[in-house]
């Protein structure tokens, strides 16, 4: 299973149906990034082969999010341990009996082999207005914190959120748990459709162990020296 990195590193998504082009990217940044993405936009697209062929340029974050009945989660994480993936997402509110089956479904495929298991809490996409659209009231922080307890105590390994909840999970779980964190941009790069974000520095000075960035390195007319000017941003830190 993956462990945490030596200092915080930048998983460059891939969101695109193409394959070649996801490749050329993964060619591109490897220099720069310890992992590369890939999510619902390209693996419906192209499956596997996408994952095997990005895979040759740096290691796979396989982000799925799992969010079905136990049995049927556990199912789709034995069927993904094939392609090796360093880490997998499922949605926290999943429920600890889903969480504890895909544990086990990737320790049977896998053994210590296996990818980490990270629990998605709350949407970057989502506001304290838009949680309530769904029946959950109180703000994204207090449901991140409910879900990570959740999740940590059914045995993921890790949380995806965004990174206002980041310094709240250290201070709740210590040093323990992996932090994946979207909604990461540098200072100047579009909102997009993320409603809680920060700068690649204040991300990783609140704790967090891998920045996801899509669409800053990706759009970039360099994709190359996009990866590599946020890498210099964040040395030493």
């Amino acid at each position: 299973m993956l462990g945490k990195p030596n200092r915080a590193g930048i998983i460059a998504a891939l969101d695109t149906p193409e394959v070649a082009r996801a490749e050329g990217w993964a060619r591109t940044v490897a220099p720069h990034v310890g992992m590369v993405k890939v999510g619902l936009e390209l693996f419906c697209a192209e499956g596997g082969n996408a994952v095997r062929r990005v895979a040759a340029h740096r290691p796979v974050f396989l982000d799925l999010k799992f969010h079905d009945i136990p049995n049927t989660v556990a199912g789709a994480v034995r069927s993904v341990c094939a392609l090796r993936p360093a880490m997998l997402t499922l949605h926290g509110g999943g429920g600890s009996t889903m969480i504890a089956a895909a544990r086990r479904a990737a320790e049977d495929a896998l053994g210590e082999a296996r990818p980490a298991i990270l629990a998605v809490t709350v949407l970057t996409s989502f506001s304290t207005e838009g949680l309530a659209e769904t029946g959950v009231n109180g703000g994204p922080a207090q449901q991140v914190l409910r879900l990570a307890r959740l999740a940590l105590d059914a045995g993921a390994d890790g949380l995806v959120c965004s990174p206002h909840e980041v310094s709240r999970l250290r201070d709740a779980f210590g040093d323990g748990p992996l932090l994946v964190v979207p909604g990461v941009r540098p200072v100047g790069a579009e909102r997009g459709d993320q409603a809680r974000i920060a700068t690649p520095e204040d991300t990783v000075a609140a704790g967090a162990d891998w920045l996801v960035i899509g669409r800053p390195i990706t759009a970039a007319p360099d994709p190359g020296a996009a990866a590599a000017a946020i890498a210099a941003s964040l040395a030493g830190r």
